[in-house]
């Protein structure tokens, strides 16, 4: 139940957002609740019971009453500055448990594969194979459930904040319904091995860097990256992905324009030269296009390197902003 000590301007954001979003979502939320078993039995002896899936409309809105509740009552208290970094955790808990369950669900691909390779034609072994596809088919269908209550979740945390959930290290991979933030590592990994899965999403790349520092225009960075979209609208969208500035307003508009996120981060083990060297990764990407704004020597750097590829290049200065008026 909302709290009635909620604002009006933030009740009438969330209340948008929820009208927005609850249409899809809740066709979202019963595709990913159904289940093409009758139910499995868990527990052990007599304590074994037969489950299906939770209900796809409860599910979904357990998920909205858990995230918007701790804004709910945190708000104008002493705690408010809290509420964010907790409900980024409560977020980062359906991830966690998620990629918990896809390593099961890992597991219990190989367990079938054996079977398949030493079937004997015994009836034993038919219910043991029997079993392990149920319980394959069970964690796979678990784990695109709490996917999709992780990405619910990361749009209300996104409704409440204006700034995208974002995993803490590596990709983040996700429902039809959000965009994918992939780690330039795993996307790197899967073109050299030629993979066609999510990891390796395909389209035209456009490249973006700026400065974490002195930059405010947000409406100026998205005008700049909707225009980039019109351009190539299948494409994806490579960052230097820092936490604020520029990067941090461009993570915002890909979770809002469903756009993939590749995040290029520093890598420690290069010491000093780890900049110029994602600059050079970002470049042999072959973008189509570079979106390059004013910063340090790291920007300078890159914005040459396109210019020697000969990518088409957008630059935007410090001097570009625009106050807002109050």
């Amino acid at each position: 139940m909302t709290m009635i000590n909620r604002s009006v301007r933030a009740f009438s954001d969330i209340a948008e957002f929820i009208a927005r979003e609850t249409a899809t979502t809740s066709d979202d939320f019963h595709a990913a609740f159904s289940s093409d078993l009758e139910g499995i039995r868990i527990g052990h002896a007599e304590e074994e019971m037969t489950t299906d899936m939770p209900d796809p409309r409860a599910a979904q809105l357990a998920v909205e009453l858990i995230v918007t509740t701790l804004f709910d009552v945190l708000l104008d208290t002493r705690l408010q500055p809290a509420a964010e970094r907790l409900a980024w955790g409560i977020v980062n808990s359906f991830h966690h448990v998620a990629d918990q369950w896809e390593g099961q669900a890992d597991r219990a691909t190989r367990e079938v594969q054996d079977l398949l390779r030493c079937a004997d034609g015994s009836e034993i072994h038919s219910v043991e194979l029997e079993q392990a596809r149920d319980k394959l088919e069970c964690l796979d269908e678990a784990t695109e459930a709490l996917r999709c209550m992780r990405d619910y979740a990361a749009e209300i945390f996104h409704a409440e904040t204006g700034r995208p959930w974002s995993a803490p290290k590596g990709s983040l991979v996700s429902s039809k319904r959000t965009a994918s933030v992939i780690a330039s590592t795993d996307f790197l990994a899967a073109r050299r091995q030629r993979r066609i899965d999510a990891h390796n999403p395909q389209g035209p790349i456009v490249i973006f860097s700026g400065g974490a520092e002195c930059w405010f225009d947000d409406k100026l960075i998205w005008g700049k990256l909707d225009e980039a979209k019109a351009r190539h609208p299948q494409m994806l969208l490579a960052t230097t992905a820092q936490d604020k500035g520029c990067d941090a307003m461009a993570a915002a508009w890909a979770a809002a324009r469903k756009v993939t996120l590749i995040t290029f981060r520093l890598s420690a083990k290069l010491g000093k030269r780890a900049g110029f060297v994602r600059n050079e990764q970002m470049v042999g990407l072959r973008p189509v296009e570079a979106l390059v704004c004013e910063g340090s020597g790291l920007q300078s750097h890159l914005a040459r390197l396109v210019k020697d590829k000969r990518v088409p290049a957008r630059y935007v200065t410090l001097a570009d902003q625009q106050w807002e008026a109050q």
